[in-house]
């Protein structure tokens, strides 16, 4: 297959051309024919568009756009209490339009005697795990609950910033989960009378290994948006102003200047010394003082050189979708076509004006945009550059 040109940023495409969501939420069954352009899904509050953008996330790595339990997204009768058992196992399927050609995709839950499990298959073919889907598919999201993310404390941020992280680096979220692993356990060993340092030591390398590499990696991309963002010259840098970001590490003094300059091996042996020396502060605190899982991301709006708690509503909604849109063209000059963007209620408080620039950023992105709100007239700008789609009690159909 030749990939499509728009004229815009991305020369190939990636989009939903069918999607069959089973057994999901509110979602019976639920099947879309659709085309490269934008999606709309216009209904009230309740209605399952959420839930649409939701089943499209799964078509990448991980646990969706809300991180759920794989059993907490099947459909139940909710008259029986939040605890009613799921009705029947979820699942959706999707023909995917990439850059290499199109490829059918397929991802669920299945009972096994060992509980409940991934299903993931390619051209029907079962695959080991979900990580063979960020091959085909990578998406961004922006959800209502994450307009607090410059007021609330920084693990929200950090979560934003590693979900960056993997879009580029599948084995971020492993190194994640293994650091946090061994700093639990040598916290657990900490609050014991008799520490077996020989033990620590060992959870102190594991430490220093799997938060070196993390902290490279934020790094490394928080240094790739700062010039995504500094080289883009568009017509939506007024309507969602630029900002300055940066990485506090969460390493003490000295440290965050070292990173990208000595050799990363260097870097472990000393920060697994410093954990080693603090046994007996992190033992007092009852957690470790010192590490990526510190970290914050910092970010200023630069034309006002103001940090972004300090502005208002409306500008932090600006900066986040600017920053969103950075990482969308950070894709674009990567992989060669932009991400799938997955936007919940994103038009609902822009004026006018934003969501006009919203809209032609995401045309000259050339990237397939799910976009969700309960009125249709926020919409009117798109035209026919978007298929609008009304959503009720679960149910689809076309917008007339």
């Amino acid at each position: 297959m030749t990939p499509e040109s728009q004229g815009s940023v991305a020369s190939a495409r990636l989009a939903v051309l069918r999607l069959v969501v089973t057994g999901f939420r509110n979602h019976a069954r639920t099947a879309l024919a659709l085309d490269a352009r934008c999606v709309v899904l216009v209904g009230e509050n309740g209605a399952g568009k959420t839930n649409i953008l939701e089943a499209v996330s799964f078509l990448t790595p991980g646990r969706g756009l809300r991180g759920v339990r794989l059993s907490d997204v099947s459909t139940r009768d909710m008259s029986l209490g939040d605890d009613a058992p799921a009705e029947q196992p979820w699942g959706v399927a999707a023909t995917m339009l990439t850059p290499e050609g199109t490829v059918d995709l397929g991802t669920g839950i299945g009972r096994t005697n060992d509980g409940d499990k991934r299903i993931v298959k390619v051209d029907g073919a079962a695959k080991p795990s979900s990580g063979v889907l960020g091959h085909y598919v990578r998406a961004l999201w922006l959800t209502p609950h994450m307009d607090r993310l410059f007021m609330e404390g920084a693990g929200g941020r950090r979560r934003f910033l590693d979900r960056m992280v993997l879009g580029f680096d599948a084995g971020h979220s492993s190194r994640v989960t293994s650091y946090e692993k061994a700093m639990r356990e040598r916290t657990r060993l900490l609050s014991e009378d008799n520490w077996d340092a020989s033990w620590l030591s060992a959870l102190e390398a594991q430490m220093a290994e799997h938060g070196i590499a993390i902290a490279l990696a934020r790094s490394h991309i928080i240094g790739q948006l700062a010039a995504a963002i500094a080289e883009h010259d568009g017509p939506s840098d007024t309507a969602f102003p630029k900002a300055d970001v940066a990485l506090a590490s969460g390493f003490a003094d000295g440290v965050d200047d070292t990173l990208n300059s000595a050799p990363s091996v260097d870097i472990e042996d000393a920060f697994a010394k410093r954990l080693a020396s603090s046994r007996g502060r992190d033992a007092a605190a009852g957690r470790a003082l010192e590490g990526p899982h510190r970290a914050d991301m910092l970010v200023r709006h630069a034309p006002k050189n103001m940090d972004a708690q300090a502005c208002s509503t409306g500008e932090q909604k600006a900066l986040l979708i600017g920053l969103v849109l950075a990482n969308a063209r950070l894709h674009c000059a990567s992989f060669g076509a932009p991400p799938l963007l997955l936007l919940d209620e994103v038009a609902a408080h822009l004026d006018a004006r934003r969501r006009a620039a919203l809209f032609d950023e995401l045309e000259r992105l050339g990237a397939q945009a799910w976009m969700t709100g309960t009125d249709a007239s926020l919409f009117e700008n798109l035209g026919d550059r978007a298929q609008l789609f009304n959503v009720a009690h679960g149910e689809i159909t076309p917008h007339t």
